[in-house]
């Protein structure tokens, strides 16, 4: 069974398979979700592995490269709204933005945090089984290295508009899905303080985190 820390350490290492997309957006519209996963996960793993200050834990490197890499390539409202769960349609237009906006910045803590533990991991992306015209797929992946593998699923939708390619909005664990456990997290803010206390929960955890990182 695996602990909280452990969740949080896989998921960082799961987040270097979509680092580096924007790289490949071009190339997204046409590219199956298989292949493209594939192919970024072993252009990122080559990058962070060639960047010393990367490897060495530099904190700003690692947010700014999660934050232009990572983040634009995210269904970020659909991942917040399925984190939040039912009280995300009574939310204002204004709560919903602050979600989004503390909800990013936990992300890319989370993300930033395993980026550094980057060693000799390998990652095997297996087959896709879907059709050609399905909207939503799941690509299932294996990271190898120390140890026993460890599963990774991520779920992408196809989006439509200028860049018509495929955006990830979940992320499998070891049958640990990432947005579920974080809806788990949240509703007992919400149920304890309302929609404003949680974003004033994640906006005091990330103030620690940055006192932590500082």
């Amino acid at each position: 069974m695996m602990n909280r820390r452990d969740v949080a350490r896989w998921a960082g290492v799961a987040s270097l398979v979509l680092a580096q997309t924007m790289s490949g957006l071009a190339l997204a519209a046409d590219e199956a979700p298989d292949a493209l996963i594939s192919r970024l996960s072993t252009e990122v793993l080559a990058s962070i592995k060639a960047d010393k200050s990367i490897q060495a834990g530099d904190v700003s490197k690692i947010i700014a490269l999660v934050d232009t890499k990572i983040m634009p390539n995210v269904n970020f409202q659909r991942m917040t709204a399925s984190a939040v769960g039912p009280a995300w349609r009574q939310a204002t237009d204004a709560q919903k933005q602050k979600l989004q906006d503390e909800f990013k910045v936990l992300l890319v803590r989370t993300y930033s945090g395993a980026l550094a533990q980057v060693s000799d991991q390998e990652i095997s992306v297996r087959p896709l089984r879907a059709s050609p015209e399905d909207k939503e797929v799941v690509v299932r992946s294996e990271v190898r290295g120390r140890g026993d593998p460890v599963q990774l699923d991520y779920r992408l939708e196809k989006t439509p508009g200028e860049a018509n390619g495929w955006k990830i909005y979940n992320l499998n664990v070891m049958g640990i899905w990432l947005v579920e456990t974080y809806r788990s997290q949240f509703a007992q803010e919400i149920n304890a303080k309302g929609i404003d206390g949680l974003i004033a929960a994640l906006a005091q955890r990330n103030k620690s985190n940055d006192k932590k990182a500082g």
